[in-house]
């Protein structure tokens, strides 16, 4: 039997939402996976939650740390924008 994969899931929205519910703008989440050793910029970010931009593994783990998210599945779930700042 096989199984048919459905087509990927954009996760930038979520990234969107998780950077603002942090309190971090572009610049600033770009700045935080700098410090961690991590080569990032603002346009970078942006293409990422346009979902222009693929997020490798090691990105993913680092901006769960930087938004303080606790599950990965923050990240593929659909968010709830009321949260927004």
């Amino acid at each position: 039997m096989s199984t048919k994969l459905s087509q990927d899931v954009s996760i930038g929205e979520n990234l969107r939402i998780l950077r603002k519910r942090a309190g971090y703008s572009q610049e600033q989440a770009a700045a935080q996976l700098e410090l961690m050793g991590i080569s990032m910029s603002r346009e970078i970010i942006s293409q990422m939650e346009s979902g222009h931009h693929n997020i490798r593994i090691s990105v993913l783990l680092a901006f769960k740390q930087v938004y303080e998210v606790d599950s990965f599945d923050d990240f593929f779930v659909q968010q709830e924008k009321g949260g927004d700042r």
